[in-house]
Order: C-alpha cells, then structure tokens, then sequence
C-alpha cells in the first residue's frame, strides 16, 4: 500500500521545480496490442501548435493529506470528451500568460476563484504536446491551503474530483487498459480515481509529479 503524502511535505518539495522532470512510469506509455512496438509519437508541428494551459491545483484534506484537483470532462464527442483530466484549455488572445489562462479556465470550468482562495502559482511544467488537438500544453502547478470551494461547469464538467496525490506516487496501483484509440489498437497504462481511468498526458504529468515527490532530496546548497 503506497503512503499518503503530506501536504506540507509536498509543498516543499514542490517550491522549487527542477529544470526536467523525472520520467513518468514506463506502464503508462502506449504499446500497439499488434506488433508491441511503442506508438509512434508525432513531432512537434510549429504550424498546428496552440498554446493551452492546465491547472494542477493541490491542496490539503481534513487530514493534511495532499490532494490534486481533476474533472471529468462532460462527453461532447471532442477529442478529449469524457476523459478526466486538469481544469484546462486553449490560451486566449486576453490572457497575459499561461498561467492566466488555466487560472481563466479554472474558474470558467469549476468556478476557482483563485483570490478568495489565496491560490499561489508555484511555477510552470514543460510543455507537453497533444498532437491530435494540437494543443503545445504547459502544466501551471500552483497550491492553496485548504480545500477549495468548487463547482463543475455542466456544460464542460461532469464531476470534480479531488484525487489523493498518493495516487500517482512511484509504486502506486496502474492498471492495464486494452482498447482501440483513434484507429490505433493500444495498450497503456492508467491511474484508477473514483471509478475512472486517469491515462495520457494527465497521467504522465501526475506520474512525473509522483516520481519527483518519491526522489530522495538533492544535498543543499552551501550557504
């Protein structure tokens, strides 16, 4: 059974972000069932490319455990319609940054209001590519000190969960998922949360979080 993790240890861990990220597990990266070969990663295309932004909001329970806050995306028959995932989406023309936009977003999809709430922004993940939406993806990792008050969005959230952070820790359960995605016959790996299947890019980013948060500490700096 993996431990819970801490919300102030986590907090910690967290304030400075290394310049990569460790990778995320192997198991969650796609295989064809066919031939057991990788899927073929499509390259960054400069010309489809859209800036997006996701929010990656912890905070602490009842029992200062570390919880991550995640939807699950109402089914409109998009591309990435019914997955759960960060509260998230394109970069507007109005937004001054990235982290203005997924804190836009938060609050259009699950009414963050990021002020009441005392969000405070850690700093930004690399970007990720999502090669069928074309959106170049940039994680905005940011903490609050209590849970926030939220509230999905129906026509965009089904539900709001709040995930424990333990459960993307290195070690923690991942389940094997068979099936055909977009033509291709896949197997990949997945985080089950409250029934769901937490797989892709959001498994990736929270699998890389975990394997940062299980990495023993670097030695400090001299003073």
């Amino acid at each position: 059974m993996v431990p819970g993790v801490r919300f102030a240890e986590a907090r910690g861990r967290l304030a400075t972000l290394p310049d990569e990220l460790p990778e995320p597990p192997a198991a969650l990266l796609p295989v064809r069932t066919d031939t057991g070969e990788p899927r073929p990663s499509a390259p960054l295309d400069p010309s489809r490319a859209r800036p997006a932004a996701v929010l990656v909001l912890l905070f602490p329970d009842e029992a200062g455990e570390a919880r991550v806050v995640l939807i699950e995306r109402t089914d409109l028959g998009g591309h990435h319609s019914g997955e759960v995932s960060f509260p998230g989406g394109a970069v507007d023309p109005e937004d001054a940054d990235v982290i203005a936009a997924a804190l836009r977003e938060a609050r259009e999809e699950v009414g963050l209001d990021a002020a009441a709430e005392a969000v405070e922004v850690l700093g930004t993940l690399p970007p990720t590519w999502i090669p069928v939406s074309g959106f170049l993806m940039t994680p905005v990792l940011a903490v609050t000190e209590r849970r926030p008050s939220l509230t999905a969005a129906p026509a965009e959230v089904t539900r709001v969960l709040e995930a424990p952070l333990a459960a993307f820790l290195a070690g923690a359960p991942i389940e094997t998922v068979e099936r055909e995605v977009r033509g291709w016959p896949l197997r990949y790996g997945a985080y089950p949360v409250e029934g769901l299947s937490v797989w892709g890019a959001t498994a990736r980013i929270l699998g890389q979080l975990g394997a940062l948060l299980a990495a023993e500490p670097g030695p400090e700096a001299p003073a």
